[in-house]
């Protein structure tokens, strides 16, 4: 297999570093716009004749393609940022490789009623090519991070060995990490966070189908495992929501967030600002630049946080339905890292390093067979016990806990 990074952010200078312990691969190309950043997230391995850097414009599709064919890349992985998706998506299919991304084309809002209706749902417009990629006998597999990605994962193996009735799939998602010297540090992207969280959450009913709620909606105490303890969780909008039902039999699936109430009210002030928009406004000098830009760029980047984190981040899916033993069950399938051993091990913080294992234990079972198919599918689609099994072997298992 050989395998293009697109990207060299947090998430895509992760990948690299993950997958050179593993030998499922002849050669990976990390690409972005920033030549020196592909080049310091190849370098720093020292393996010139597998890992290379390139540069291109993700937002060039035909540049895209061109490598593509360049580096003879059997599969790519998109670790952009969604609003990249489409020409990188595209690319992929005009030059007949694989495809994976960790999130999926971006919503739109229901231009008259947003709090009640979806407009374009998360994803919409790459799911709506599935019998394109089908005809073609090329697999896109979409949303294989962490969330969505082992979340999905974690509710394909819970209906096919621990349910026989599921009632719900609610994604947890939660931590305690901390960043010294910041009033304010997020550990993901803000730009990506902001989307999420003031969009209108998604939830999906099998009586309703696909519906919207006023942002932070439906607060409850989730308590996280191995001492994280009680957050506050609110709905947001997330894949999940969409790819989950369209392969698991269940009566609601749901996705929250402890965000905790001082990111709420911080994100509820830029909501307020307007400083949450992605409309470019002309400022002195007749520059255009987009509030939310503006944001991502006052703020630390979050890959460079990890040697000011302390704490945990823990990703996981709680359902709740009849037990295979016919008894009613509850349980939560999590996944938790520490910063300080992905810090010592890697050289990345917990929250990219946790998102990037998954597309690289996912293209390890494509590369070797074990995941196989063709059209747009999400991690649901597939056998989840291999990725599990596959996951506890790259050192970083997953818990189950009962409710």
């Amino acid at each position: 297999m050989r395998i293009l990074v697109v990207g060299a952010g947090g998430v895509g200078s992760a990948v690299p570093a993950i997958a050179q312990r593993r030998a499922f691969f002849d050669h990976m190309t990390v690409a972005d716009v920033a030549h020196e950043r592909a080049r310091n997230a190849v370098e720093r391995l020292g393996e010139p004749d597998r890992f290379a850097a390139a540069q291109v414009d993700a937002s060039d599709e035909a540049a895209l393609v061109a490598l593509i064919r360049d580096t003879r890349a059997d599969v790519v992985l998109n670790a952009c940022d969604p609003r990249l998706n489409e020409p990188i998506f595209g690319a992929c299919h005009a030059a007949r490789v694989t495809y994976l991304d960790m999130a999926m084309t971006l919503s739109r809002r229901h231009p008259s009623d947003p709090y009640t209706q979806p407009g374009v749902l998360l994803g919409e417009l790459q799911l709506a090519e599935a019998e394109a990629w089908e005809r073609a006998g090329q697999l896109a597999l979409v949303g294989i991070g962490v969330e969505p990605g082992l979340s999905d994962v974690f509710a394909r193996y819970a209906a096919d060995h621990l349910f026989s009735r599921i009632d719900e799939i609610g994604v947890r998602d939660g931590s305690d990490l901390r960043v010294e010297g910041y009033d304010f540090a997020p550990t993901f992207s803000i730009w990506t966070t902001i989307e999420e969280c003031l969009n209108p959450p998604l939830v999906w009913e099998r009586a309703r189908g696909w519906f919207t709620t006023e942002p932070f909606s439906e607060p409850e105490l989730f308590r996280f495992p191995e001492g994280i303890g009680e957050l506050e969780c609110v709905n947001v909008e997330h894949e999940e929501v969409v790819l989950i039902p369209r392969w698991i039999d269940c009566e609601r699936v749901t996705f929250k967030y402890g965000l905790g109430r001082e990111f709420i009210e911080v994100l509820k002030t830029l909501h307020k600002l307007g400083l949450d928009s992605t409309e470019p406004l002309v400022v002195r000098g007749g520059a255009q630049v987009a509030p939310r830009d503006v944001v991502a760029a006052a703020l630390p980047d979050p890959a460079t946080l990890g040697e000011r984190m302390t704490g945990r981040t823990c990703a996981g899916t709680y359902v709740t339905g009849t037990g295979v033993d016919g008894a009613p069950r509850r349980t939560y399938l999590y996944h938790l890292v520490e910063n300080d051993w992905t810090m010592r091990e890697y050289g990345s913080q917990a929250v990219v390093w946790q998102t990037a294992i998954n597309p690289v234990v996912a293209l390890e079972l494509l590369a070797n067979g074990t995941w196989k198919g063709a059209g747009v599918m999400g991690p649901e689609a597939f056998d989840a016990v291999p990725f599990l099994d596959l996951l506890a072997q790259y050192g970083a298992p997953h818990g189950v806990e009962e409710r």
